[in-house]
C-alpha cells in the first residue's frame, strides 16, 4: 500500500507563509491524483487543493484560491502546499491524501485512498 507522510506544519501569524510537503511511498506516485484537506478535532475534514497525475491541472476550495498553491515533484514522490497570507480560519491539522482513480480534480475525501498522519498548521491573529 502506499504510505504518505505531511511535514512542514508549525506556528505562523496572520499573514505570514508556510510550505507543507507530503513524501509517497511506493512506484504509483505518479500514477496518483493527490489532495490537501484540513481538520479542526471534532469537525468534519474538509477540501483545500488537489492536483492532477501530472500536475497540469488543480484546483482549490474557494476559501483557500489565491493564496493557496499545490504543486508535485514526480521524481522525488513529493506533493507540497504553499500557504500564503494565512488566516486563523487556516489553523488545522493538514492531511495529504492520494487516490488511483482517474485523472480528474477529486474534492471529496471519500474518493481518496490513502492519508497521511497529519501536521498542524496554526495561525495567531
Amino acid at each position: 500500500q502506499v504510505q504518505l507522510v505531511e511535514s512542514g506544519g508549525g506556528l505562523v501569524q496572520a499573514g505570514g507563509s508556510l510550505r507543507l510537503s507530503c513524501a509517497a511511498s511506493g512506484r504509483t506516485f505518479s500514477s496518483s491524483v493527490m489532495g490537501w484537506f484540513r481538520q479542526v478535532p471534532g469537525k468534519e475534514r474538509e477540501f483545500v487543493s488537489v492536483i492532477d497525475k501530472s500536475g497540469s491541472s488543480t484546483g482549490y476550495a474557494d476559501s483557500v484560491k489565491g493564496r493557496f498553491t499545490i504543486s508535485r515533484d514526480n521524481v522525488k514522490n513529493t506533493v507540497y502546499l504553499h500557504m500564503n497570507n494565512l488566516k486563523p480560519e487556516d489553523t488545522a491539522v493538514y492531511y495529504c491524501a492520494a487516490t488511483p482513480r482517474l485523472n480528474a480534480l477529486y474534492t471529496r475525501s471519500d474518493e481518496f485512498n490513502y492519508w497521511g498522519q497529519g501536521t498542524q498548521v496554526t495561525v495567531s491573529s
